[in-house]
């Protein structure tokens, strides 16, 4: 069952909703004049529904693909190239952490 409150309680029980959103994991859903207005949530939460749009964005896009394409790949292909990148995305982050010493100081 969905949280619902009048928007005056953002401001006068703020510690009761942000309570429900974080404790709870769950939306609270803000009306004025008895009408929808807003919701509220933990950033952890919205981070969430985030990703999971993301994920579902990608999926479609590849859905799209596979249908207009005839291209494919193979199992072996597909990890070989993940790994590639997954080893280049790594040589990256340690050649921007690593910083050179010098030495003739």
């Amino acid at each position: 069952m969905p949280v619902i409150r009048p928007i005056s309680d953002l401001r006068n029980k703020f510690t009761e909703i942000s309570a429900t959103v974080h404790e709870d994991d769950r939306p609270v859903f803000l009306t004025r004049n008895g009408v929808g207005d807003m919701v509220v949530m933990s950033i952890e939460h919205y981070e969430a529904l985030a990703l999971n749009r993301e994920i579902t964005e990608a999926l479609a896009a590849a859905e799209v693909e596979m249908e207009t394409t005839t291209e494919r790949f193979t199992s072996e292909e597909v990890l070989a190239y993940a790994r590639a990148a997954i080893d280049n995305a790594n040589e990256s982050r340690q050649t921007s952490t690593s910083h050179p010493v010098d030495t003739e100081a």
